[in-house]
């Protein structure tokens, strides 16, 4: 059995790891699509070890955005990006613009992903095409997503200023679906619908960068989102601050604590040695 200065010094590094990790919530509480960290610890005999810390995939509140271009996911799920070497990754921060050659981007340069549709709307999956409904219906059963995507392009012509060549401005609806609109809005033509994922186990994801993440073993392969896409907005951080507050007073009352037990043992080593010597 460990004695009480292995078991103080082990749970100070237990709290010093805890009250990091509520800094750092704290300190992204105005992040957007930031993800609330939760700390859970283990006891043993010789003091107290923090779990992997577990991501709170609730959701964060709505805020406005910069540009209609911008993203907020109202649902269960993520936006599907792909870097410069084409891995996938996933993410609830939509803060997504158009770049100077018309593709979709996110603000770290990954392209957001999307599938082509048909004229009625249908995602086209090579020369087949897959009905609106019957995509909807996969997602409500959590169906697997097993669609390629593809980068999403709106390239204006340099001749005529239209979006594609013909369309005079885009639109991005609720299910997240992109039309182009024509003839003074009378004519809307869907063009693509952002791709989105979701995961059986999310706590399984892990984070390559803020509020980036990647699939593993553990969260399963990438199943259909659910939900609805609000355009020109984003989601917020969703640190809970007053929670955050009450357990960094509790963290430092227990680094107090451990410090003065620390302190104790310290200096009863220290007398022990000079009745030694």
């Amino acid at each position: 059995m460990n004695d009480s200065f292995t078991t103080a010094l082990n749970t100070q590094r237990a709290t010093n790891q805890w009250i990091n990790v509520l800094a750092d919530n704290m300190t992204n509480i105005y992040t957007p699509g930031f993800k609330e960290n939760k700390v859970n610890f283990q006891t043993f005999l010789g003091g107290a070890i923090i779990d992997h810390p577990l991501k709170n995939q609730g959701q964060g509140k709505s805020t406005p955005g910069t540009s209609n271009e911008n993203l907020f996911f109202e649902g269960s799920g993520y936006f599907i990006v792909r870097n410069a070497e084409g891995k996938v990754a996933y993410t609830r921060h939509g803060e997504f613009t158009f770049d100077s050659e018309g593709v979709y981007r996110a603000a770290d340069g990954d392209t957001v992903q999307g599938y082509i549709l048909n004229d009625k709307g249908e995602i086209m999956s090579g020369t087949k095409s897959l009905s609106a409904d019957l995509y909807q219906e996969t997602a409500l059963k959590g169906g697997a997503l097993s669609i390629p995507t593809t980068n999403i392009k709106l390239w204006i012509d340099p001749n005529n200023g239209k979006f594609l060549g013909k369309y005079d401005e885009y639109e991005i609806r609720n299910d997240g679906t992109i039309y182009g609109k024509a003839d003074n809005g009378n004519r809307s033509v869907p063009l693509y619908k952002i791709a989105t994922a979701n995961f059986h186990n999310p706590n399984g994801l892990y984070e390559i960068s803020d509020s980036k993440y990647v699939e593993t073993a553990e969260s399963g392969k990438p199943v259909v989102g659910r939900g609805e896409i609000r355009s020109g907005l984003l989601e917020m951080s969703n640190t809970d601050f007053k929670n955050n507050i009450a357990e960094y007073q509790q963290a430092k009352v227990q680094m107090e604590l451990v410090n003065a037990l620390i302190k104790s043992n310290k200096e009863l080593l220290e007398n022990a040695m000079q009745l030694v010597t």
